[in-house]
Parts: C-alpha cells; structure tokens; sequence
C-alpha cells in the first residue's frame, strides 16, 4: 500500500540533502555539464523547481503544464541563473508541493500526469521522489545510485518494471540482485532472459543512467530499453 505520507517526508529530506550538496557549487560550477545530454546542471535544477510547481497543478486539477512547449521554454529561461537563485527556488517550489500535499484530501482519485498518463494521486509523493532522487545523481557532484536509500532503490525497480512490463519489443525478463526478482517485458509463460546484478546497476539500466554493462545476463542480451 502506497504511504503519500511518508513518500511526502522523503522527498523533503531527499530535497535537503540535494540543496546541501549542490550549495557547495558557484556560479560557474552551475554552468557545467550535466550528465543529462544537452543539460547544464542549471537546466536540472531548474527543472526540478518548475516540476515540482508542474505537480502542485496536477493535485489541484490543473494541467501540469500548459504546454510542451512552454515547459521547455521555462527550463531554458530559468537554467542560466545564478546559484543562489537557482536553490532559492527549489527550496520555495518544494514548500509549495509539500504544503500542497499536507493539505486534506482524496488521496484515491485519479490525476493526470504529461501526455496523457494517468495515476492515483497517492503515487504523485513518489513521482516527486524519483524526481529529486535521480536528478541529484544526474547532477554529477558526487551522489551516485549506490548512494540512494535502499528503499528507494527496491520501489524504483519495482516502478520501472512495471513501466516496460507488456511491452512486446522488450524481452521478457526476470530482474534479480540476488535476494530480489521483478518481472518486465513482454507477456510470456517464462521470462526469456534473466538479468542479474546489483540492485544499483538494475536501477541504473531501467531509467537510462547506465549501459547495464555491470550487469549478467543468461539466455540472451541485454534489451535496449524504450525511453522512458
């Protein structure tokens, strides 16, 4: 059963220890790279500031965005700015999810995200985690996929296999670091191939932060996965 109120309380502690650590950057660092292709560490984080308002839209009823369009031209607008301001509104973005999210309601019903998809407003907390957590690790300074919550990174791969289940250019596969197994893939009486790994490498490979080249794999290759 989804916990929104804990998942609430883990995207504030997941958002503080984003701010400590990207507070140790300067203006300059903040023009660098991500490891997000075509992304400054100014467009990841000013695209965690505009997602987090996009999803205050999405509790209320609103569009997440008005647009494609415009969600891009706000990142683009927001990425050069400097530091200071660039945390200043993550932090205030943040406080606005959370107060949205403290705020009583019908945590059954059915909101609609991007595109067309749709979820149980209980699951937005976790959407909003997943945010945070993957893109402290896009940012590049210093917090890996080894270094999430092991919860997290269990919830993650549960989330991500679900996403690629039934989808028929994916081999069925059944996913294991040993302890664990998930299932995704296309539809079949046995899984095709299995993959094994570290519950990291998993993670990595099913949301595209790695090649899966630390991962085994037995009768068969290793899938190229859709984007997500």
């Amino acid at each position: 059963m989804i916990d929104h109120g804990h998942d609430l309380a883990s995207v504030r502690d997941a958002t503080d220890r984003l701010l400590t650590a990207a507070a140790k950057l300067d203006n300059a660092g903040v023009t660098q790279p991500s490891r997000l292709p075509g992304w400054s560490r100014g467009h990841v984080l000013a695209h965690l500031a505009r997602n987090a308002d996009a999803l205050v839209n999405v509790l209320e009823g609103r569009p997440m965005y008005s647009s494609a369009e415009a969600r891009d031209a706000d990142i683009e607008r927001d990425a050069p700015r400097p530091l200071d301001v660039q945390l200043t509104d993550l932090r205030e973005s943040t406080a606005r999810f959370l107060r949205t999210g403290a705020a009583p309601a019908d945590w059954s019903r059915t909101v609609e995200l991007r595109n067309g998809v749709t979820d149980s407003a209980s699951r937005v907390p976790f959407r909003r985690w997943i945010e945070v957590e993957l893109h402290h690790v896009d940012l590049g300074i210093g917090y890996e996929l080894e270094d999430l919550p092991a919860q997290f990174t269990e919830r993650e791969i549960d989330f991500l296999a679900g996403r690629f289940s039934g989808h028929p250019d994916v081999a069925a596969a059944r996913l294991t670091d040993g302890t664990r197994a998930w299932r995704t893939g296309r539809e079949t009486t046995e899984p095709e191939i299995t993959v094994t790994g570290p519950a990291p490498e998993l993670l990595g490979w099913l949301a595209g932060r790695r090649d899966g080249s630390g991962l085994t794999v037995q009768g068969g290759s290793l899938p190229t996965l859709p984007p997500l």
